[in-house]
């Protein structure tokens, strides 16, 4: 009998992010972390409910709160690029600090 495990919010959000924003397969991600499907497929939903800001998926949308949802994917995925251009930035600037690098 498997005792039951506890996992951090850290480690959800980490796991999700594999699958929503690397593209992995739910089973691959699963498999590497010793994780049921259905746990994993959960957490995604729950996620997925909290960046739609808590609003409920598919039909019963109006027009304004599909915009929203749409405007907030774009909003995320502009943070992200900003994210990988302030890595990249840190890292040409560490360069020319430091050449020998």
């Amino acid at each position: 009998m498997r005792t039951r495990r506890s996992f951090s919010p850290e480690f959800k959000r980490e796991v999700v992010s594999l699958v929503l924003d690397q593209g992995y397969k739910v089973s691959d991600v699963c498999g590497q972390f010793d994780l049921g499907e259905n746990l994993l497929r959960r957490w995604i939903k729950q996620v997925r409910f909290e960046r739609d800001g808590g609003v409920p998926e598919a039909g019963a949308l109006t027009a304004e709160q599909r915009e929203i949802q749409t405007l907030k994917k774009q909003i995320r995925q502009l943070e992200r690029e900003k994210s990988i251009l302030k890595k990249a930035t840190a890292l040409l600037v560490s360069d020319e600090i430091d050449p020998t690098r």
